[in-house]
């Protein structure tokens, strides 16, 4: 179709509709122009397609595929790529014309609700795992959004917080894993975050979807808001946000060609705006009658995926099981196993195995605790008993909904403390215990040394609990690595004292140290580090060989598996500059590969690196700058398991010390540094951390902002209830946290029409607690009658008020 044709015979109002979304899923439709609407779907991990008018667990049946949080622990791109291409046909199949994922954002503390659904605390990982995942949704003619861009790394109040982050951290640690897709596979939309960046919403920064995304990465789709995350849409149009999600119902659309008309809004960016959607929306996939694709097959699919994805974090010999031992599953999980997180990415399942269903007769089964995950003395007392009369016991734990959930962070890294008291238990009457966990983040291991193996299953899928008895019984062995540190306990954390902030701010005072990058630098020892899982074998790693020629430095290694059985080894290749002028971290990946070898088997595994893979941003050049000077290059099994190391010298800038930055960053010590530390160290201001005492709240604030008010007391005890009989999303605690940090102006244009600007500013006049309360709740009643035919205009997408 010849877009510019298009946009020229487009009308003011036309524009303006197509820069909304025309309901929950779907993109504007204009029948007179030929302009056909666009499906997209939530689905990370796995399609969930809504049904209509159901709730948001009510999508159609799926298959449901490992969560990022497990795919990147394969560190396989093939197998990232399989499920891109995966899920492309199921979308395909059902006229999805864009997936709502990868969600890519970096894992800066182990207690984001939502780890589970992004890939890595490291950008490289993250960056080329996405890379390979959207290549393969693409290959079907679908499109993905990569979300959420950007620093989207907390749940707690998301929609509205100011990250404070330096520059250089910034673009190295958490813009790096988006630029790695932009650049290598094209994505056909990003999705755009709810937070503020140093003091500007990410849907109006034109800084970062201008001149970072589109200039300087070269990105060339469009651009659409999280779900309600439009702040102010004329500015959003100015910085580039093409598209708002959902619907507005047309009141983000009046505001638009008001502001045309009126001169605020130069119609050129509206124009630019309507192009970058027609570019996608006229080649997506249309709305078709739904195919029955191969579910069974599909499911195939996932498992094999997970079986590249368990992470052995431990073994003193208790795996593999050998055939005739007998053998306890101990736990409500191995029953009943958590494979997916709670929230957007929610999949109603095709087809759940568990690891009891799958171990079929060879074992014997005690439930442990309830299903609620407490502790109950009859059930623990069985489990024990059951374990003391086995060869092997098989305990199954991690965290449940309610501790990781979209909607809300977690308070501590413990499981809980039925699961923890039944390990120990066990542990003391069986000394081949063996732990298997489900859990989509780090958590605290106080029994580690009590047992003798753990496997780390994640959130690995339907076919998960296939996969963990293929791996305990060694038909599949063990090749997954942890894409994320596990610290010993929270208070190892970087950016304990830091996360998640104050009511307005979160100080990413850590700078560039996250995860490994603080843990390794800082000599901080942590349970199981970065990239570390063990194999049923062993690998041996020899002759490192580097070449530098010109911008390229290449490494080669060889890799031999010096064991009896079949294995796939993961390996890392890490960058680190001896000696600097600027704080660095003493390794940085910037390689993997994941190669299979068969007993005895040996390869040559080669890797190239450029420039960039030397260089750190410098804020003062306003570019990468490679300093000059030595750096070692290490291949390592993990980041603490180095193998082999080499030096490569590069001709690159000589630098002087920056003295402006505090000593504490050249020593990683960055765990309790002050406001006027973080702020000197980088020319940043330091905005205040909460509202003053009796300070009026206005739409960009939430129910949460006025929990000390009268008013704002009673109705979060309201919300608290209503909450309560939620079945969707994850249950009570997801829906309530989501509710009480929604901002008043995303609840009006999400309500579908039911809330309008004078319910709004009512509601707000009620909970600001002033001698207005009255006036306030008359102006809800007045705008309860009108509600009706708001509702039925939103559905025609006309509400202009």
């Amino acid at each position: 179709m010849d877009i510019d044709k298009i946009v020229s015979q487009m009308t003011l109002e036309e524009k303006a509709d197509l820069c909304s979304g025309a309901d929950f899923w779907r993109t504007q439709k204009i029948d007179r122009l030929g302009v056909l609407p666009m499906m997209v779907s939530d689905g990370p991990h796995g399609l969930r397609t809504q049904c209509t008018g159901k709730g948001i667990n009510q999508s159609v049946v799926s298959v449901c595929f490992p969560s990022s949080a497990g795919l990147a622990a394969s560190f396989d791109k093939i197998a990232a790529e399989t499920l891109g291409k995966t899920l492309g046909k199921e979308a395909k199949e059902v006229g999805v014309g864009t997936l709502l994922g990868p969600a890519i954002n970096i894992k800066r503390s182990p207690l984001c609700g939502r780890n589970f659904e992004y890939m890595s605390e490291d950008p490289c990982l993250a960056g080329e795992m996405a890379a390979m995942y959207v290549s393969g949704v693409q290959s079907n003619g679908v499109g993905v959004s990569v979300k959420h861009f950007a620093a989207n790394n907390q749940e707690t109040r998301r929609t509205t917080i100011n990250e404070i982050i330096d520059e250089r951290a910034l673009r190295e640690i958490y813009l790096r894993a988006f630029e790695i897709p932009v650049r290598k596979s094209k994505p056909w939309t990003m999705m755009c975050s709810y937070n503020r960046i140093n003091g500007t919403y990410s849907s109006e920064n034109e800084w970062l979807l201008k001149t970072v995304l589109r200039k300087e990465w070269g990105f060339d789709g469009f651009v659409m808001s999280d779900w309600g995350a439009t702040a102010d849409r004329v500015k959003g149009i100015k910085a580039g946000l093409d598209l708002e999600m959902p619907s507005s119902g047309g009141v983000n659309g009046a505001r638009i060609i008001k502001a045309v008309q009126s001169g605020e809004l130069d119609e050129k960016y509206l124009d630019e705006c309507v192009r970058n959607v027609l570019s996608v929306t006229t080649k997506a996939v249309r709305e078709t009658e739904e195919k029955n694709y191969d579910r069974e097959a599909h499911h195939t699919v996932a498992k094999k995926i997970a079986d590249e994805c368990m992470v052995l974090l431990k073994n003193d010999g208790a795996l593999p099981i050998a055939e005739g031992k007998k053998v306890a599953f101990l736990g409500y999980f191995a029953k009943k196993p958590r494979y997916q997180g709670g929230g957007s990415s929610h999949i109603n399942t095709y087809k759940e195995v568990s690891a009891l269903e799958a171990a079929g007769g060879k074992v014997v089964y005690a439930q442990g605790y309830t299903d609620k995950h407490e502790r109950n003395d009859k059930l623990l007392k069985e489990a024990v008993e059951t374990a003391k009369s086995a060869d092997v016991a098989v305990v199954f734990a991690g965290l449940p909904d309610s501790f990781e959930s979209e909607g809300y962070d977690r308070k501590h890294m413990r499981m809980p403390d039925a699961h923890n008291e039944l390990i120990s238990r066990v542990a003391e009457v069986n000394p081949n215990t063996v732990v298997v966990l489900h859990n989509g983040s780090p958590v605290e291991m106080p029994w580690i040394d009590e047992v003798s193996a753990v496997l780390e299953a994640y959130l690995g899928g339907e076919a998960v609990g296939e996969t963990v008895a293929d791996v305990l019984w060694g038909k599949v062995n063990p090749s997954g690595k942890l894409p994320e540190s596990f610290p010993i306990s929270l208070e190892d954390s970087p950016c304990k004292k830091y996360f998640p902030g104050s009511q307005l701010t979160s100080l990413y005072k850590e700078s560039i140290f996250v995860g490994y990058r603080y843990y390794s630098t800082a000599g901080k020892k942590v349970l199981f580090p970065f990239g570390h899982g063990l194999s049923y074998t062993e690998f041996e790693y020899s002759d490192l060989k580097i070449n530098h020629e010109g911008e390229k430095v290449c490494v080669s290694l060889k890799v031999k598996n010096a064991g009896q059985v079949f294995g796939k080894e993961a390996v890392q290749i890490y960058v680190g500059k001896i000696g600097s002028a600027v704080p660095r971290a003493k390794r940085e990946l910037k390689a993997f590969e994941k190669i299979a070898l068969k007993a005895g088997e040996e390869k040559t595994v080669c890797f190239e690196l450029s420039e960039r893979d030397f260089a750190f941003y410098s804020v003062n050049a306003g570019r990468y700058v490679v300093e000059k000077g030595e750096y070692k290059l290490e291949a390592a099994a993990s980041s603490e398991d180095i193998r082999l190391t080499g030096i490569v010298s590069l001709d690159g800038e000589t630098l002087e010390k920056d003295q402006t930055i505090c000593e504490k960053y050249f020593a990683a010590e960055v765990s309790d540094l002050s406001d006027e530390e973080f702020a000197a160290s980088f020319g940043l201001e330091i905005p205040r951390a909460k509202l003053d005492k009796g300070e009026k709240i206005d739409e960009n604030f939430c129910f949460i902002d006025a929990a000390d008010t009268k008013w704002g007391k009673r109705v979060l005890r309201l919300v608290r209830f209503a909450a309560s009989f939620n079945k969707d999303l994850g249950g009570a605690e997801t829906m309530y946290n989501m509710t009480i940090t929604t901002p008043f102006r995303c609840m009006r244009l999400m309500s579908g029409g039911v809330m309008d600007e004078r319910m709004m500013r009512g509601l707000i006049m009620i909970l600001n607690d002033g001698t207005s309360t009255l006036k306030g709740l008359g102006m809800i009643v007045k705008s309860l009658f009108g509600a009706p035919k708001r509702v039925k205009l939103c559905k025609q997408n006309k509400l202009r008020g």
